[in-house]
């Protein structure tokens, strides 16, 4: 029986410093993979961010490049519109501007 005793309480003894340095040695395993993990992650993460912004800066050049052609095409109406305005008040001016013309014409030939 005393041979029994010693073989459990070695096992006893064994399970739990096995247990303890394995847990140990886990501990810092995982510890290292994480920062190896967290390293990879975080790369990763950068890249996917820059991904991101290479593709919103592709958005916001097309945006601004759509907006300036908006504008362009806005101010182009515009001077139309300005052109149209300027041409009807010169025809509206017109037969004035020409009967005073006339007028001192004909009073430069009177007299």
């Amino acid at each position: 029986m005393s041979q029994r005793d010693g073989f459990t309480g070695g096992l006893l003894a064994g399970i739990a410093i096995g247990g303890l340095v394995g847990g140990v040695i886990g501990a810092i395993l995982a510890g290292q993979r994480n920062s190896s993990n967290e390293d990879a992650d975080q790369s990763l993460l950068k890249s996917r961010l820059s991904e991101k912004k290479a593709m919103k800066g592709k958005k916001s050049q097309l945006n601004s490049e759509e907006s300036i052609e908006a504008a362009r095409r806005s101010l182009e109406d515009k001077i139309a519109q300005l052109n149209t305005a300027i041409d009807d008040v010169r025809q509206q001016l017109g037969p004035v501007n020409g009967s005073t013309e006339l007028t001192d014409r004909e009073g430069s030939l009177d007299s």
